[in-house]
């Protein structure tokens, strides 16, 4: 299997600087290093994961040990220094954010708009949504910045409340607008609709299990123009 794949990281020390580092894997891979305490780093040329700055060499140790049981606990391929080699396999559990994209998956699979407006609900119900509850996030997220005492904290916390009122709302407000739209249109979605598997009798092809059309057929890509064909600009 090709190292490119994204199922390969290395956990490792780096020879030169010392600093515990994780490089490779692809955005699932990535979400695990996070949660086990690493910190990404993204810059132009590449992307990698560190540890936290202010750590002792056996909480690093510990974070790395954590991280590869977690990695390879879904299947990765993990090469690492050999005290952070391990044979745990820690249980890996639906995170909030999987269930959230669920609703992505049932919307498209949503047949009618009234399915359509009961998923988009979940996002935004004035009470206890998932925008709504974002939405306090960020506000109790400020209030830990106000309390935290760095010259620049205010700031920081005056930015989120700025994402609250500015963005998030206006979000919810607009996706609310959507969803009542779809409430009150009960439509079909012509290209949706729930199999029966049931043949009726005048389908013609005995091998048919059910009444559904066919997929649409991919139209065919534009064939490039032939070399020479385009005039420069003068």
């Amino acid at each position: 299997m090709p190292r490119t794949t994204g199922r390969f990281l290395d956990i490792r020390r780096d020879p030169h600087s010392g600093e515990l580092l994780a490089r490779g894997g692809d955005v699932e891979a990535h979400s695990i290093l996070q949660r086990a305490g690493f910190v990404a780093v993204v810059r132009l040329h590449e992307s990698y994961h560190r540890a936290p700055v202010g750590l002792t060499e056996d909480e690093e140790s510990r974070l790395a040990i954590d991280a590869v049981g977690r990695l390879r606990a879904v299947g990765y391929y993990v090469d690492c220094d050999e005290r952070f080699d391990t044979d745990a396999r820690p249980a890996a559990y639906p995170t909030l954010g999987a269930s959230v994209a669920h609703l992505a998956e049932r919307l498209r699979e949503a047949t009618d708009t009234a399915e359509a407006a009961d998923i988009l609900t979940e996002l935004t119900a004035p009470h206890d949504g998932i925008l709504a509850g974002f939405e306090e996030t960020l506000g109790a997220l400020a209030e830990l910045f106000d309390g935290l005492g760095d010259a620049s904290d205010p700031y920081t916390a005056g930015r989120l409340r700025y994402l609250a009122d500015a963005y998030v709302r206006v979000i919810r407000s607009d996706l609310a607008h959507t969803r009542e739209r779809l409430a009150d249109r009960h439509a079909p979605h012509p290209g949706r609709r729930a199999c029966t598997e049931q043949v009726p009798d005048h389908e013609p092809e005995r091998s048919a299990v059910c009444a559904c059309p066919p997929p649409p057929r991919a139209l065919p890509a534009p064939a490039p123009p032939p070399v020479g064909a385009a005039r420069s600009r003068r």
